[in-house]
């Protein structure tokens, strides 16, 4: 697992998105969702185009068959949406970010590094925007089948 880590502003992003209800390694099938409503309508316009994957709960507090997320994708404001597929913003600011390096198995174990290894020696607490994982490439497209993804957590000062 490759890690660096910062302190850094990250924009706000406008995204077209679909809920997932369950356990956050589940994810996954409700992108090829996503990536299927969005393709047809010409929304996939990589690298210009953001994946993130939004999570809204605490996995050590809420019940895996109720953790609420998102996956989301970059969408210019104004894109009309129908069926599951909403919109939102996910607001900008002051965010730890761990950009990781790792198996698809190495998620949950780089979100622990990030909120139990750096945080703490940071100055910066956690606040209440959402965090998110940002994907920065196709997996398949590595020669190792990395995903390089920026684990992104808000904070404030302490």
């Amino acid at each position: 697992m490759k890690v660096t880590y910062e302190i850094k502003e990250m924009p706000a992003f406008h995204v077209a998105r679909i809920r997932h209800v369950g356990p956050y390694n589940q994810i996954g099938q409700v992108f090829e969702s996503l990536m299927g409503w969005a393709g047809p309508r010409g929304l996939l316009r990589f690298p210009e185009t953001d994946m993130l994957a939004v999570y809204h709960d605490d996995p050590a507090t809420t019940d895996p068959s109720q953790l609420r997320s998102d996956a989301c994708l970059t969408v210019p404001e104004g894109t009309a949406v129908d069926g599951e597929v909403t919109t939102m913003t996910i607001p900008g600011g002051l965010f730890a970010v761990g950009h990781f390096e790792i198996d698809h198995t190495e998620y949950g174990a780089a979100w622990d590094k990030v909120m139990s290894e750096y945080i703490p020696t940071t100055g910066y607490l956690p606040d209440n925007r959402l965090c998110y994982e940002l994907y920065l490439n196709d997996p398949d497209q590595h020669p190792e089948k990395k995903h390089i993804v920026d684990i992104c957590e808000p904070v404030r000062a302490a």
